[in-house]
């Protein structure tokens, strides 16, 4: 919790079946990103649908919204990562937005998902200075970090080894300040998927 612009960033499995409950947020950019199974979004504003791996989604609660995410399969869980971001403008209008962007994601490399510029991200946040990049990466594949001041890596699936810091694994985090572009490189075995919070 607490590193630049993103206050929260949980990697949660649901139980089939089960869920959060109809529940009030305000003033935050919610993204939620689906790493298995599906997950079945209901809000006050009259949203309504289904995250699955690879669909970028973001909530802006604005003034006040309220709203349920529930497993709606009855035999297996969905694991998901929810990300919370402070937004420069308060009290606005609650929004919601979403876009599949899997295809981009097969093609290797770092993804702009979600970005206070939406000329370059899928999806927009209302956070200027917040760009959430994610990657799914074939063993052996390098990416470089962006240079910002403030930047969370989350090693979502598989694994990866991070210049001046070693090997990482599934679940493990990483939080740099002024650390320039570092190196990551994705393991032998499974490759990896991960997602990148750059902050300014």
């Amino acid at each position: 919790m607490g590193h630049g612009l993103l206050l929260v960033s949980n990697d949660d499995v649901i139980a089939p079946g089960t869920g959060f409950m109809t529940h009030p947020h305000r003033d935050m950019e919610i993204l939620t990103w689906v790493l298995e199974g599906e997950l079945e979004h209901k809000d006050s504003e009259g949203h309504q649908g289904v995250v699955y791996p690879g669909l970028a989604q973001r909530m802006s609660a604005g003034t006040g919204i309220w709203h349920s995410e529930i497993n709606p399969n009855r035999s297996k869980p969905v694991r998901l990562v929810q990300m919370w971001v402070r937004p420069d403008t308060v009290r606005i209008k609650p929004g919601y937005e979403q876009l599949d962007i899997g295809k981009d994601l097969g093609r290797g490399g770092l993804i702009a998902v979600a970005s206070g510029d939406p000329k370059h991200a899928a999806i927009s946040i209302r956070q200027k200075g917040a760009t959430l990049w994610a990657g799914r990466l074939k063993p052996g594949t390098e990416v470089r970090l962006p240079d910002a001041p403030h930047i969370h890596l989350f090693i979502a699936k598989g694994g990866a080894a991070l210049e001046s810091a070693g090997g990482l694994l599934e679940g493990d985090a990483v939080r740099l300040s002024a650390a320039g572009e570092l190196r990551l490189t994705a393991g032998s075995g499974a490759g990896a998927e991960i997602l990148i919070w750059e902050m300014r």
